[in-house]
């Protein structure tokens, strides 16, 4: 079996991760339901940024973006935040026409409270990312400088079949270039259900048409990161009913990465989060890592949620950093399980904690207060 490769540190000027995927805003009322809100927050965001971002800001590491930007305000805006949070920012621009677009999309998205549910729906229409396709960017340009991983994800992928394309046309450029292929399936069916309506397609046929096209994407990938549930719609792959199974078991998870693995042998590591949803602001919250044939599970804790938006992608970064920074896979895995947790105790989509808090939480930290 092949093992996961780590590459070494970069040369100047070189990048630790870059991610491909969409920048979009997500306006948030809290607790406020959508029709009586008066006031949104507006957070950058992205399935596939915010583990850039997240790489960056908590964990120090050189990554950078590889999106559409729409050269109007509210681009504008968007840059500012990618620009904080220490990412570079690889653009494709777009010319926003004063009435149509295209735009920067929006994600709206409330927070929910004890037992009512949070509330995610779209605006994606012309959206500038969706725009995408194969030859956007010089990607021998981009790894020629050195980029240890690659990231993208089943967000971006669903947005058009030319940004699908140019997915795959990115991490057939990472490979030759020996960065490591990471890829978070992030199945969102109202995405892959307007993407199917837009080709004339019946609803019936979206789960069909996100396999075929996300089956041939991670042929690609080295470093796979979805839940049972994920693997099973966004493979097409057959399982036990997600939604009846113990939140929290990770064997049906396992079970599923050995299937996965005949038909893609190029895998050599998967992970998921586990949560167990109680009401809205309480979870159950553990991860597993499978890696080069032996599986981990990480501690079951208690989650005080605040914002639970972006707690996978927290996820992702604490467990990218761990394999990076060649910790062990115990370590790698309760570094993104800790990571993850702390996400969802701030607004927002992306990390507001600091390294020594996750190592800490990590480690068996507590929240008793640190005087």
């Amino acid at each position: 079996m092949a093992l996961l490769w780590i590459p070494p540190p970069p040369p100047h000027g070189g990048k630790d991760f870059l991610a491909l995927g969409a920048l979009v805003t997500r306006l948030d009322p809290g607790v406020i339901p959508f029709d009586q809100a008066d006031y949104y927050s507006l957070h950058v965001s992205g399935g596939e940024y915010n583990v850039a971002a997240n790489l960056s800001a908590c964990f120090g590491l050189k990554t950078a973006v590889a999106s559409a930007m729409v050269d109007y305000p509210i681009g504008r805006r968007v840059e500012a935040a990618v620009r904080k949070a220490g990412v570079s920012g690889y653009y494709k621009r777009f010319s926003f026409d004063g009435v149509r677009g295209p735009h920067m999309a929006i994600v709206w998205s409330d927070r929910g409270q004890g037992a009512r549910a949070p509330v995610v729906f779209y605006n994606r229409s012309n959206e500038a990312a969706g725009l995408l396709g194969p030859g956007s960017f010089d990607w021998d340009r981009r790894f020629k400088r050195g980029i240890r991983w690659f990231h993208s994800g089943g967000i971006f992928s669903a947005l058009s079949p030319a940004a699908s394309e140019l997915v795959a046309e990115a991490m057939q450029a990472a490979r030759n270039a020996g960065a490591v292929v990471s890829f978070d399936i992030n199945y969102r069916a109202k995405l892959w259900a307007a993407a199917a309506a837009e080709q004339g397609l019946s609803p019936s046929r979206a789960e069909e048409r996100a396999a075929k096209t996300l089956r041939n994407i991670v042929r690609y990938v080295d470093v796979l990161v979805g839940s049972e549930e994920d693997l099973q719609k966004g493979l097409g792959l057959q399982g036990p009913d997600a939604e009846s199974a113990d939140k929290l078991d990770p064997s049906a998870f396992f079970a599923m990465i050995a299937q996965v693995r005949q038909d893609f042998p190029n895998i050599k590591a998967a992970a998921t989060t586990l949560r167990e949803v109680h009401s809205a602001n309480r979870h159950r919250w553990s991860a597993v890592l499978w890696l080069d044939g032996a599986s981990y599970t990480a501690p079951v804790c208690e989650l005080d949620v605040y914002d639970r938006v972006g707690g996978g992608d927290g996820f992702a970064a604490g467990l990218f950093y761990g394999l990076l920074a060649q910790k062990t896979p115990e370590e790698a895995l309760k570094l993104g399980w800790a990571h993850g947790a702390l996400l969802t105790t701030t607004p927002g989509d992306t990390s507001m904690v600091s390294l020594d808090q996750v190592e800490a939480f990590a480690q068996g930290g507590s929240a008793r207060i640190q005087r």
